[in-house]
Parts: structure tokens; sequence; C-alpha cells
């Protein structure tokens, strides 16, 4: 493994959501298609890659649906393996102290539900000291609709997501530009 300070999340890109109601293919071959590329350039970068499944007692979510597993067709061949209970991937996962005993100090965020677990995740990560880049690209999310009845579609919220996050939280990044590094670790 590299010496990196960089590491990527793939954070529940698993076979669960396509056991929900709300699925979509809609976004998914673009979201698999960037997820793919962040996974295959962090590798040959020698960023670790570090996978996160959602899990719950019942359900497409539980272990024992045989469900939790890489979303098909990525090819994560992950450094490590999370389970998570909550949104934040730093929660209760054991992922937290991976990252401190490996000397990571900037994230590289993607996954699924982009305002959910990937958004949570970011903001933790940011408030714990970490660089965070979110990869609005190589996130996927589906369609909701709110307690007045407006639906908002996943490019919707993906957009709220981004404008939440930019310059707050993290840099809203493309693939290119997560792999490409830092630029304000490079500046300094």
């Amino acid at each position: 493994m590299s010496a990196s300070n960089t590491a990527l999340l793939v954070i529940d890109a698993q076979e669960s959501f396509r056991h929900r109601p709300y699925w979509n293919d809609a976004d998914a071959s673009a979201f698999l298609e960037h997820i793919q590329a962040a996974i295959d350039g962090a590798r040959a970068q020698g960023f670790p890659v570090l996978q996160v499944f959602h899990v719950e007692d019942t359900g497409a979510f539980s272990l024992a649906s045989g469900h939790v597993t890489a979303m098909r067709p990525l090819r994560v061949d992950p450094d490590a393996v999370f389970h998570k209970r909550r949104h934040s991937a730093l929660v209760g996962s054991g992922l937290d102290v991976w990252l401190v005993e490996h000397g990571i100090r900037r994230v590289i965020v993607t996954g699924i539900r982009s305002e959910q677990c990937c958004e949570t995740t970011t903001r933790h990560a940011s408030d714990l000291g970490y660089a965070v880049d979110y990869v609005i690209e190589a996130t996927l999310t589906f369609a909701m609709t709110d307690a007045r009845g407006r639906t908002w579609s996943a490019a919707d919220i993906k957009a709220r997501s981004e404008l939440v996050l930019a310059d707050r939280f993290a840099r809203i990044v493309t693939v290119a530009e997560a792999l490409a590094g830092d630029p304000r670790k490079l500046a300094a």
C-alpha cells in the first residue's frame, strides 16, 4: 500500500439498493462508470480503496440477504471493508480508527445515496479535520417527494448536496479532479 495520505471511500455501492422500491436504473449506468473510474484511478495512484456497506438486521440490507455485496458490475477489490449501521461511515464501523492508523488526512467520497450516507460522511469527515473531495458524479440517489408534495428529481437532490457542501465541508470535484490531488495541500 502507498504511503499516501489519501483514501477512496466507496460508500454503500451495494446490491441491496436494487431491492428497494425506489430503485431506478436510469442513472445507474453513468454512476457505475464514474465510480469504477474512481476505483481504478485510486488503484493506479496507490490510494487505498475502502469499501463501506450499510447493514441492517433484516431485509435487503441484512448480511443474511446475500445483497450486501458490491453492486454489479463493480470491481472493487478493497483494501479494507467496513460495515455501518448509521448514516456516517465514521460511526461505529471502525473506519475512523483505520484512517488514523494509516495516516489518512484526505478522503475521496463516492457511493449511494448522495444526500444521505455520502453527504453525512462528508460533513463528519470535514468536522474531524479531513480534507474531503466529494465526487458528485460518482454518487447516486433517487427522486423523493417532500412533505408539501413536491417531487425532487435525483438531479435536484444532487445539486442541493453540491450547494450545501461546496467550500464548507468539501471540494466538489469530478473523478479526474479528485485523482489529480488536492490543490489545498499542493499549495501549502
